[in-house]
């Protein structure tokens, strides 16, 4: 299954590898892919074995220092 998240705040390569890190580390994602925009709205792909509630993605996205928006 397949979760796209948008994400605002992101400038480099250490937001991605930070926001990479959080999402990796939900009970049951597989794969994080992530698009740097920087200065605009980043997205990233999170690939799981089962539903995951959005709520606990952006609470990982948080975790970071980051914002999940839309």
């Amino acid at each position: 299954m397949e979760t796209k998240l948008s994400i605002s705040g992101m400038t480099c390569g250490h937001c991605v590898a930070s926001v990479t890190e959080e999402l990796s580390a939900v009970e049951g994602v597989q794969d994080v892919q992530v698009d740097l925009v920087a200065d605009g709205i980043s997205t990233a792909v999170v690939t799981s074995s089962e539903a995951i509630a959005p709520a606990l993605l952006g609470e990982a996205v948080a975790e970071a220092g980051y914002t999940v928006v839309g």
